[in-house]
């Protein structure tokens, strides 16, 4: 539990394959005020991914009942599946003084922007679409034809940039992360 009264909103988003999930990790090892809200997803795990950690892994029913109970602070319905952030645990944390950061796709993140006007908002950029292209193809995780679907979406997700307060390019990770806890440090104040 930390002795901070409440802790601060982050809204952290960037198309699929930035290297979001990457940089959290970093930011979690170096900062541990920093808490990650664990979304709920209708699509199945990737290797390596931990129910409960990476996601809460749900079904469409599941999932549904949630939206009917207002149980989300967002959700959106990317790439035929469902992914939301649950109202209870963001809130929870927040009260034990941790600084939750919602990583989000860009749909939700822009539902978020909406609803909290005053969040703290990063957005995490590629390069270029080719260094993206080049990520999700080492990821190994989809198809072609799913890719270009990835790509073409995240062209149109990148248009949305300047809604956010902070845009942050993952050039070089360690770079990136830094960034990340300076603009932290920076809103602490």
């Amino acid at each position: 539990m930390n002795s901070k009264s409440k802790g601060k909103l982050v809204l952290y988003t960037g198309s699929s394959g930035v290297g979001k999930g990457t940089i959290m990790a970093e930011l979690l090892k170096r900062n541990p005020n920093i808490r990650l809200s664990v979304s709920n997803t209708t699509r199945k795990p990737r290797k390596g991914e931990i129910d409960g950690v990476h996601y809460n892994f749900v079904t469409k029913e599941q999932f549904e009942k949630l939206i009917e109970e207002n149980g989300f602070l967002e959700y959106a319905k990317y790439c035929d599946n469902y992914y939301g952030t649950p109202k209870k645990q963001v809130e929870d944390l927040l009260n034990q003084g941790y600084d939750v950061f919602l990583e989000i796709e860009v749909q939700g993140g822009l539902q978020i922007l909406e609803k909290y006007p005053d969040v703290l908002s990063i957005f995490i950029l590629p390069t270029s679409i080719d260094s993206l292209s080049r990520r999700l193809h080492r990821r190994g995780t989809e198809d072609e034809k799913t890719i270009a679907k990835r790509l073409a979406e995240a062209e149109h997700e990148m248009s949305f940039k300047n809604r956010y307060k902070y845009n942050v390019v993952n050039d070089d990770l360690d770079t990136a992360v830094n960034e990340v806890l300076d603009i932290l440090e920076k809103e602490s104040k």
